[in-house]
C-alpha cells in the first residue's frame, strides 16, 4: 500500500512480536486464564466526553465487557494529557488485568506503558495508535487510510466530479476547495489526510480543484484536538484572507463531523446557504447525530460511518484473547508501525453516508432511530 507508513518486517519478527506481545500481555506471569470474569478488571481510558462518538465508544466497550461478567474501570480525560496519564497510572496501581486505551496524545504514555509491561498487563490501543513504545500489544481500529480515500471521493462526488460508482461526473470545474485535517498528535490524522490527498491529487494536478488559500500541507491545515471552535476560526480567517475578491468556496475537505459543523457555521455567518451563494460540499466523519441531521437537511454533504459497536466488540474479543493467554486475531500485521515496532491490528470496514444512505446505513442497522435523525439528537 503506497504512502501508508508501511513497514516491512521479516516473518520471524512478526511471529516473535505476536507471541511476545511487546514483553507484556499473553505469556505473562499472571494466571488470568484460570480466573472467572468477575475476578478480572479491564481499564478503559477514553480521551474526551466532548464528542458524542467517544461517549458512545466508552459506553459500548463497558457494556459489552460487563455483559460477559468483567469488571470495568472506564475513565474519560476531557482532552487533558496529564489527566489521562494519571488515570492510566491509577488503573495499573489498582490491578487492571488489561488496558484499553484511546490516547489523547499517541506519544505521551510511554511511562505508563512501561509500568504496564513490568506488571505483564496487555495494552490494546483503541482506534488511535499509541506511538513510540514497544509496550503496545495490539491495535483495534478502522482502515484509516481508506477513511481518507472515502472522504476524498465523497468530496469529488459532492462537487459532481465523480459519480457514486467512481465514474466521471457531469461537472468539470475548476472548483475552489479548502483542506482541513485533524490533530497532529493523533496518528490517525496522518492516514486520513494521506488517503484523501492521494485521491484528490489527480484533480489538483489537472486544475479541476484549486486550493485558493494555497494551504495544502498537513501542518498548515491541522486542527488541534479536533476542536470545532478552532475549525470555525480557521474557516473564518480563510474566507477573510483568500475569498475577499468575490470568489466562492465550492468544497471543503473535513476529517470529522465536529470540525465540519464549525466550518459550516463560519460559512453560514459569511452568507453561504442561499440560492445565490450555496453552501460548499463539506465532508465529515463519525456520523454524529447532529451532522446526520445536517446531511438529511442538505446542509452537510456527507460523513464517514464507522460502526463503533463493532469496534467495541473487537476490543472485547481482543481483551478476552489476552486474558485467556491466546494470540488475538489480526488482519493487518504490516501497516501500523508506531515508530518502534509494527503493532498487529484488526481493522474494520467503513461506509460513506450521503442523504440517500442514512436510512440503510444508520437507521436500518439500529445505530439511530428515524426519530433521532429527524431531531438531530439521541436524547
Amino acid at each position: 500500500m503506497k504512502k501508508r507508513f508501511v513497514a516491512t518486517v521479516s516473518g520471524a519478527l512478526l511471529v516473535l512480536g505476536l507471541a511476545a506481545c511487546g514483553g507484556s500481555g499473553a505469556g505473562g506471569s499472571t494466571d488470568t486464564a484460570s480466573q472467572k470474569p468477575g475476578d478480572l478488571t479491564i481499564g478503559v481510558a477514553m480521551p474526551t466526553q466532548t464528542s458524542e462518538r467517544w461517549i458512545a465508544d466508552g459506553k459500548a466497550v463497558k457494556e459489552k465487557l460487563e455483559a460477559k461478567g468483567y469488571k470495568v474501570d472506564l475513565q474519560y480525560a476531557n482532552d487533558d494529557i496529564p489527566t489521562q496519564s494519571q488515570q492510566v497510572d491509577q488503573m495499573i496501581t489498582q490491578g487492571a488485568d488489561v488496558l484499553v486505551i484511546a490516547a489523547i496524545d499517541g506519544t505521551a504514555l510511554s511511562g505508563q506503558l512501561q509500568a504496564a509491561a513490568d506488571k505483564k498487563i496487555p495494552v490494546i490501543s483503541y482506534d488511535r495508535l499509541i506511538r513510540g513504545s514497544q509496550n503496545v500489544d495490539f491495535y483495534v481500529s478502522f482502515d484509516n487510510y481508506k477513511v481518507g480515500v472515502a472522504q476524498g471521493k465523497s468530496l469529488l462526488r459532492g462537487l459532481g466530479l465523480e459519480n457514486a460508482d467512481g465514474s466521471k461526473g457531469s461537472k468539470t470545474g475548476p472548483f475552489n476547495i479548502e483542506l482541513f485535517a485533524g490533530s497532529l498528535d493523533d496518528n490517525n490524522t496522518h492516514f486520513f489526510f494521506q488517503g484523501a490527498m492521494d485521491t484528490l491529487k489527480p484533480y489538483l494536478d489537472s486544475g479541476a480543484l484549486v486550493v485558493k488559500s494555497k494551504q495544502t500541507k498537513m501542518e498548515q491545515v491541522a486542527t488541534l484536538r479536533w476542536q470545532q471552535e478552532a475549525a470555525q476560526k480557521r474557516m473564518e480567517d480563510l474566507l477573510t484572507s483568500s475569498y475577499n475578491d468575490g470568489a466562492k468556496v465550492a468544497g471543503v475537505l473535513s476529517p470529522y463531523d465536529g470540525i465540519s459543523r464549525g466550518i459550516i457555521t463560519a460559512l453560514q455567518n459569511a452568507g453561504y446557504g442561499t440560492a445565490a451563494k450555496p453552501l460548499p460540499a463539506v465532508t465529515g466523519q463519525d456520523a454524529e447525530i447532529a451532522s446526520v441531521k445536517l446531511i438529511k437537511d442538505g446542509v452537510q454533504s456527507s460523513t464517514i460511518f464507522k460502526d463503533t459497536r463493532k469496534l467495541a466488540e473487537q476490543a472485547v474479543s481482543t481483551a478476552e484473547s489476552f486474558l485467556q493467554k491466546k494470540t488475538p486475531e489480526a488482519n493487518d500485521t504490516t501497516t501500523y508501525n508506531n515508530g518502534v515496532k509494527v503493532v498487529p491490528a484488526y481493522l474494520l470496514p467503513i461506509h460513506a453516508v450521503f442523504k440517500e444512505d442514512i436510512t440503510k446505513e444508520l437507521v436500518d442497522s439500529g445505530y439511530y432511530t428515524a426519530a433521532q435523525v429527524a431531531a438531530g439528537k439521541t436524547k
